[in-house]
């Protein structure tokens, strides 16, 4: 049985007539005559009497086209669904970014998407570089948005912008407005650091060693799980933190923290999706939006 088949019933069902519904649907009356024919013979049911040149539903056709009216149109839906899909009308598309990103740089891109395709249902999870490659990895993310390097042999990485470290201070810190501290003042002070698994703490961990500072050697503090919770807590002058330049900029320029003329180089931002599934329309937009190649 076929939709075209369906179709035709419905056309003759609701007429009782073959011509007025083989006008109706672009066919000749034999074709139409043929495709009830056979429904009838392959299934052994009569769905229409034939009274002279008259036809009209049999009881078993009256039930037969409550079930093809519904058939017939769960399949339109579907037509239309996957078109709707397909044009970015509906949908939906998870994003997963590390914490930087989807705090100061991912926002304003999201309510531009937003904006473009007010269908699509948009969720973003934050993480750090390790826990967005693993939600890409594992299907739980359609795009991922990190500032760390990464490893994973099923990821595509894709450049979409740059940002840079700083080390940044309280005002009443001792480096504060001072000149860039060496080496050995560095695996002195007191830091405060990120989690594993961050971009961040990756990136200062390399700096470091760039510096000739191990990284294991140093006086850490406290360890918190949030750019926001370290500028928090450098207000009282005891600490040093790396961080990034976009996230500490609106503190350094209220005068609440001071920048450390302290270079720790620059990091990408990549977007990430898995090589072997296919990226729906809405997240090759999202990508493209975001600069994505």
């Amino acid at each position: 049985m076929t939709l075209e088949q369906l179709a035709i019933f419905i056309a003759v069902a609701e007429r009782e007539h073959l011509t007025r519904a083989a006008d109706a649907i672009h066919l000749t009356p034999s074709a139409v005559s043929a495709a009830i024919r056979n429904l009838e013979q392959r299934y052994g049911v009569e769905l229409f009497h034939r009274v002279g040149r008259r036809i009209e539903l049999t009881a078993a056709g009256r039930l037969f086209l409550v079930e093809a009216q519904a058939t017939v149109s769960r399949a339109r839906g579907a037509e239309l669904a996957l078109s709707e899909l397909g044009g970015l009308m509906r949908g939906t598309l998870s994003v997963h970014a590390s914490q930087t990103i989807a705090s100061y740089w991912l926002p304003p891109r999201l309510m531009e998407f937003r904006a473009a395709y007010p269908g699509i249902a948009l969720t973003l999870t934050l993480g750090n570089t390790r826990t967005v490659a693993n939600a890409v990895v594992s299907g739980e993310a359609d795009l991922g948005f990190v500032e760390g390097e990464i490893d994973e042999p099923a990821l595509a990485a894709s450049a979409v912008d740059a940002d840079e470290l700083t080390v940044v201070v309280g005002p009443a810190h001792p480096w504060a407005g001072n000149m860039p501290p060496g080496p050995p003042a560095i695996a002195d002070a007191d830091w405060i650091m990120r989690e594993e698994g961050s971009g961040t703490r990756s990136v200062f961990e390399a700096a470091l060693l760039r510096m000739g500072v191990a990284p294991e050697k140093l006086s850490v503090a406290l360890v918190l799980p949030s750019n926001e919770a370290i500028l928090s807590a450098l207000g009282d002058g005891r600490c040093a933190a790396a961080i990034s330049r976009l996230a500490a900029r609106s503190h350094i320029d209220a005068g609440h923290l001071v920048a450390v003329d302290l270079p720790l180089g620059g990091r990408t931002f990549l977007s990430l999706h898995h090589k072997e599934r296919h990226r729906s329309r809405a997240a090759l937009e999202l990508a493209r939006l975001c600069g994505a190649r």
